[in-house]
């Protein structure tokens, strides 16, 4: 099984990968020594935004979704984006099987777009909040145990860019033993995992290593070869302190790219890459320390350290427009350009948790302080066909963004059926973009501070359900080469929205159901959009969006069990006509938001008897824009991204899973079992969705 490091070029700055092995293998006290656990089994020290214990869901005063061990395992999902589809609210745009770029939009917000906070064991994984490119690394779905999706006032604690909400990955827990698991399929698509793990016979030293190595030939020829390793050790301090370290390293080649199919040839059902020669490089290495400390029964510190290093290296040819809108296809030059950025980051955040009797009633409090830095290199080679990877200079530009963040909560229990939760986070930050290839005039900088307060409460009605509410304000700063476009400080607000929650969620006999309204009204949103010359990130000033969002769960016996969920939002539309300089209208009032569905709905109708588990499931996604033009023919553009509607679809997925023992399972999944032919997005060309698919795995343990 191979495992790549990061390329020399793009070296850990923070932490020297022998040093990080070497404080894991310390940690881990013997972990592998063959030792009987006789103690009760402990986890390692990790961050949850919702939590682990029974209640925890029901405190958030908040719409809350998780997505469960169980069910990660039955629907053998290929990426992150496929786990969350189900979860209310969530839409995501497949535009590739394998997910490197992650395509998550929450509540009508785009889902090309970065409003939506996404953590992993609460350390933010966007490559950078402040500097740019936040979609360019989405974890691996094969080191995940579950993930929260938290939304409402409550996700003010882990901002910024929490406007549409919180997700977080839950890396999975060392286990004593070793794990097997292989899976194939479609396109010569493999995949294997070996889990490691041991402990010592107290459980207050754990050790465990998820390597995982996958490669296809891909849909359409976009095939991909990638590597995740990931190590976590902990060890007790004393009766009441834990300290954990996870160290992680990612490497992935695909050979994706912008370019998609012409109309003509997705009608004629090519299923050729239309980009052959380019390539998506990309890695990440990561360590994260993380300190808990017990100082009462009433009080928790929770100390985390984070560093990581991502690079992603997009190498691109050019095209000859003239002939390729003549061909009806893409016809390449011998030229390229690599659009090449790494990124570092590193940061601590602390939480202090205690419980009071502040006013003479049961009290809830969590205050917080986080220090971060965050950095980009950003460099253009100009390249030809012979020498690929190396060229001529054409950009080398440094971004970097310095961010401290306050924030404090209060959860005052007025009554055994009302809880009431206030917080307030101030964040500010200072950006700075330096030309390195300028001897003079090479810097710019600007800063800015956020203000962010938010009111939530929860009421008991009865034994079954519960009422909830928040309102809150949230923001998404303008990003490096936005607010210092050009060397200069362009003065640029941070994109802010109001956001407002109401909703019922509760539990009787053998049904469970939430029912959210929702509404974010943004008094200044960056619309990511097509248009017919480029792709732009639009000024969309005022937008509102607003809907509901639904959940139901039904076991309905004799084995069998209904789960669905559905996001209705009508109204995700620009408030006022935007016009150019010479007074035209580019954007007309009540144009609805680009790549935000109407609906999404989900069902799943699982089966399970002995030791089979079945589910067949259906996936709809409504029809959307891709400009904010709302045309509807698809319009072909040689020069920039392709414009128009795409229609609605539907997927169905078949999945099954029999354990022979408690150490052997078998599994199947069918996804697109009909093979539905449908447009997933339009980018240069058009991006077609997956056709049916088949993998079978097995896993082993022993």
């Amino acid at each position: 099984m191979r495992h790549s490091a990061l390329p020399a070029a793009h070296a850990v700055k923070f932490l020297p990968k022998p040093l990080a092995m070497g404080i894991a293998l310390a940690l881990s006290g013997g972990a592998f020594m063959s030792l009987p656990a006789i103690a009760e089994t402990k986890a390692l020290p990790k961050v949850v935004v919702v939590g682990t214990e029974l209640g925890d869901a029901e405190r958030q005063p908040g719409s809350v979704g998780i997505v469960t061990e169980e069910e990660l395992e039955l629907r053998q999902p290929r990426s992150t984006e496929e786990a969350l589809r189900s979860v209310p609210g969530v839409a995501i745009k497949p535009e590739e099987e394998s997910a490197i770029v992650a395509n998550i939009g929450i509540r009508g917000l785009s889902s090309a777009d970065y409003k939506t906070l996404i953590l992993e064991d609460g350390v933010p994984i966007a490559p950078g909040l402040f500097v740019g490119n936040g979609r360019y690394y989405n974890p691996r779905i094969q080191r995940m145990e579950t993930i929260e999706v938290l939304k409402g006032a409550a996700s003010l604690r882990y901002g910024p860019s929490t406007i549409g909400g919180v997700i977080n990955y839950i890396t999975k827990q060392p286990e004593d033993g070793v794990q097997l698991e292989a899976r194939a399929g479609s396109f010569n698509s493999r995949e294997a995992t070996l889990e490691v793990g041991g402990s010592s016979p107290s459980q207050e030293a754990q050790f465990g290593a998820f390597i995982t190595h996958a490669s296809s030939d891909g849909f359409m020829d976009k095939g991909y070869d990638m590597t995740d390793v990931m190590i976590k050790t902990g060890m007790a301090i004393g009766d009441n302190q834990w300290l954990g370290v996870k160290i992680s390293d990612y490497d992935s080649e695909a050979n994706i790219s912008y370019r998609g199919v012409f109309l003509q040839q997705y009608k004629d059902g090519v299923d050729e890459n239309p980009a052959p020669d380019d390539y998506f490089i990309s890695g990440r290495r990561g360590v994260d320390i993380n300190h808990e400390w017990d100082i009462n029964a009433t009080t928790k510190l929770t100390t985390l350290v984070f560093g990581s290093e991502t690079y992603r290296d997009y190498w691109r040819y050019n095209t000859d427009n003239t002939a390729s809108a003549a061909a009806g296809q893409w016809v390449y030059l011998d030229t390229l350009n690599g659009n090449n950025r790494s990124f570092e980051r590193f940061g601590v955040d602390s939480r202090l948790k205690l419980q009071h009797q502040l006013f003479g009633i049961a009290n809830e409090a969590e205050f917080g302080v986080r220090l971060m830095n965050e950095s980009m290199d950003d460099v253009t080679v100009a390249a030809i066909r012979a020498t690929p990877r190396t060229g001529t200079i054409n950009k080398d530009q440094v971004e970097s963004a310095d961010s401290l963040a306050l924030y404090a909560q209060n959860r005052f229990v007025v009554t055994e059926r009302l809880a009431v939760t206030a917080g307030l986070r101030v964040e500010s930050y200072e950006q700075t973009t330096k030309n390195k290839r300028a001897a003079t005039n090479n810097e710019a900088d600007t800063s800015n501070t956020e203000v962010l307060p938010g009111l939530g409460a929860t009421y008991q009605i009865n034994s079954a359900l519960q009422g909830f509410a928040s309102v809150y304000e949230a923001f998404s700063p303008a990003l490096n080469g936005d607010a210092l476009n050009g060397l200069e400080d362009q003065k640029l607000d941070a994109e802010r929205s109001v956001n407002v929650e109401a909703g019922l969620r509760g539990a009787r006999d053998k049904v469970n159901y939430e029912l959210t309204f929702f509404r974010m009204d943004f008094d200044n949103q960056i619309i990511p959009a097509n248009s017919n010359s480029q792709f732009q990130r639009t000024n969309g000033g005022e937008t509102l969006h607003q809907g509901l969002e639904a959940a139901l769960g039904w076991d309905l016996g004799a084995g069998f069990s209904l789960n669905s969920s559905a996001t209705y939002i009508p109204d995700a539309e620009f408030v006022g006509a935007r016009r150019d300089a010479n007074g035209n209208i580019t954007t007309p009032d009540g144009n609805r938001v680009t790549y935000v569905p109407e609906w999404v709905t989900n069902l799943s109708l699982e089966y399970k008897t002995g030791k089979l588990r079945t589910a067949i499931s259906l996936h709809h996604t409504g029809e959307q824009y891709t400009d904010v033009q709302n045309t509807k023919p698809i319009t072909e553009s040689t020069s920039g991204f392709f414009t128009g509607q795409i229609d609605s679809y539907t997927l169905v997925d078949l999945n099954a899973i029999y354990e022979f023992s408690k150490d052997l399972s078998i599994s199947a999944s069918a996804k697109n079992l009909t093979d539905e032919n449908y447009i997933a997005s339009l980018r240069q060309g058009i991006y077609v969705g997956t056709e049916r698919t088949i993998d079978v795995g097995v896993k082993f343990k022993f």
